[in-house]
């Protein structure tokens, strides 16, 4: 059986190949397919953590774990050493105050001043608040993801089993819109639960491996707290893109053979979906190849 990381490499090859090239939002230019998905097995206990090239998983689970406070502000992630947000609030203090601050002398601030965290560490109604505390027209809060595992439970052959992070009326204020946007559940007649993710603009060198790590580490949660066993995870991209700037790397990556997937399993029952802490989530057998560094376009 192939291995099922070439999903990504072939998908990565052909992005090079036959994407469409043209200046994008960041000026860095992208060459891009429109309409991808790749597919995962999670029923064996094997997670998609690529292994061409090493993923930082931890730091993905914990963004994810972020999200699901519902916060958006970044001072709780650099407690965590989760550095991956700092760019769009840095970029943004930089062009308003004109301050030619480097990031660490940012994130160092944005530490130790709760002051100057809530001024210039907010990202806006980003995905955690629209999952959690999505505001109606009728004024109420909606939680997303309460809503779904109350589904998961109750009814779970329910074809409305989804969340999504696209509020129109938010959009604006956003320091980044959603890029993995929806996701849909199903819960097959066995106990199996399934994910497809919906995501509309994928980074495809950087993102897209942190993503299936989130998707996978959310799964699981919802999984424990329904009482099922994980599934399928089901990837779709809507605009995939290489950036111009990762061509090198990517023909570096695609040098290298995959190696075995490792698992992840969730070493307690956890509460509530609340209740998940980074310490709750053991990988094995992760052993890939060494990392390989690339610029994010903001």
């Amino acid at each position: 059986m192939r291995h099922p990381e070439y999903q990504y490499l072939d998908l990565m090859q052909s992005v090079m190949e036959r994407g469409d090239e043209r200046v994008d939002r960041t000026g860095v230019g992208t060459r891009s397919l429109f309409g991808t998905m790749v597919r995962f097995d999670l029923s064996d206990g094997t997670v998609p953590i690529l292994t061409t090239k090493r993923v930082y998983w931890k730091t993905a689970v914990k963004e994810m774990l972020w999200f699901l406070t519902g916060g958006t502000n970044i001072q709780p992630l650099l407690k965590e050493n989760v550095k991956i947000w700092t760019d769009w609030p840095l970029a943004s203090y930089q062009k308003q105050t004109g301050e030619k601050i480097s990031q660490d002398a940012f994130e160092q601030r944005i530490l130790e001043d709760d002051d100057f965290a809530a001024r210039w560490g907010e990202l806006g109604p980003v995905y955690g608040k629209q999952w959690r505390r999505w505001l109606g027209v009728d004024g109420q809060e909606y939680d997303q993801i309460a809503d779904l595992i109350k589904t998961l439970r109750e009814n779970p052959a329910s074809r409305r089993m989804l969340f999504h992070g696209w509020n129109v009326a938010d959009v604006g204020s956003m320091a980044l819109p959603p890029c993995h946007m929806v996701y849909q559940y199903h819960v097959t007649s066995d106990g199996k639960l399934n994910c497809l993710l919906l995501q509309r603009s994928v980074d495809l060198f950087l993102g897209a491996p942190f993503n299936y790590v989130g998707a996978v580490s959310l799964q699981l949660m919802l999984a424990q707290q329904a009482g099922l066993t994980p599934g399928e995870l089901v990837w779709v991209g809507g605009d995939t893109h290489l950036y111009l700037n990762h061509f090198d790397q990517a023909r570096q990556l695609l040098k290298r053979e995959p190696r075995a997937f490792p698992t992840m399993k969730i070493t307690r029952q956890a509460a509530s979906i609340d209740d998940y802490r980074i310490e709750d989530f053991e990988v094995k057998g992760y052993e890939p190849h060494d990392a390989i560094k690339a610029e994010v376009a903001v």
